[in-house]
């Protein structure tokens, strides 16, 4: 099975011989290529919904794993049991739901070793409440489909420190590696703040100029980390 290159960096990030969750499946696929491709010992796909859920048993069916893929109905983390999954995949949903779903299981997340948390939106709420509760992000990447980039965390338990408030929207973990699509994403983010900083010179308010100012500010850091990116 082939999956789409935000899959595939999921996918990536689950350590062999993992017995994984995959918490809002949709459509099994990334459950299905972790067990046909011998990396996950098994995965408890869930959903909170009925018919993705009916979609993903007929995927699991039709590629004959229904012994090592078994599928739940159930919200978030709910769906599990303490110590029978040491990692859990988050993907396809906002970066505040993610939050919401460690938050209100605190028990069956901290029975968990691994997680890996792909934010559709709200990356930033999302590391921000990892920071502030104890997790720590040890690695991150970058996925791109079409104009849209994607998020990829690989998270543990463990205190971490956050030294500039720029990394909770651009992941520092992303500088330090020198992901490959990194680059690309600074410089769009700088050209969207240089079209709102060209609206806001024109106006003459005392909020559009506090505005400038603050965005003035976050422009001059990302082309620092542009510049670090690129030495």
């Amino acid at each position: 099975m082939k999956l789409t290159d935000r899959l595939q960096t999921i996918a990536d990030f689950v350590e062999k011989g993992s017995r994984a969750a995959d918490i809002g499946t949709d459509h099994g696929y990334l459950s299905v290529y972790l067990v046909e491709n011998n990396i996950a010992e098994s995965v408890i796909a869930t959903d909170v919904n009925e018919k993705p859920l009916n979609k993903a048993c007929e995927c699991i069916e039709e590629n004959n794993l229904n012994e090592k893929i078994s599928t739940r109905l159930g919200n978030g983390l709910d769906a599990l049991n303490e110590g029978e999954v040491d990692t859990v995949i988050i993907a396809g949903m906002g970066g505040h739901l993610i939050s919401d779903i460690l938050d209100s299981s605190k028990q069956i997340a901290s029975s968990i070793s691994t997680f890996i948390l792909q934010p559709m939106t709200g990356e930033e709420d999302l590391r921000e409440y990892l920071y502030n509760n104890n997790y720590k992000i040890v690695s991150e990447r970058l996925a791109k489909e079409g104009k849209r980039f994607y998020h990829i965390l690989k998270v543990v338990h463990g205190k971490s420190i956050l030294s500039d408030d720029i990394f909770l929207e651009i992941g520092e973990k992303l500088l330090q590696d020198k992901d490959p699509l990194l680059g690309e994403l600074l410089q769009i983010k700088l050209d969207k703040l240089s079209e709102i900083m060209d609206k806001l010179v024109m106006q003459e308010t005392e909020n559009s100029k506090k505005t400038y100012s603050d965005f003035n500010k976050k422009s001059r850091r990302i082309k620092e980390l542009l510049k670090d990116y690129e030495s």
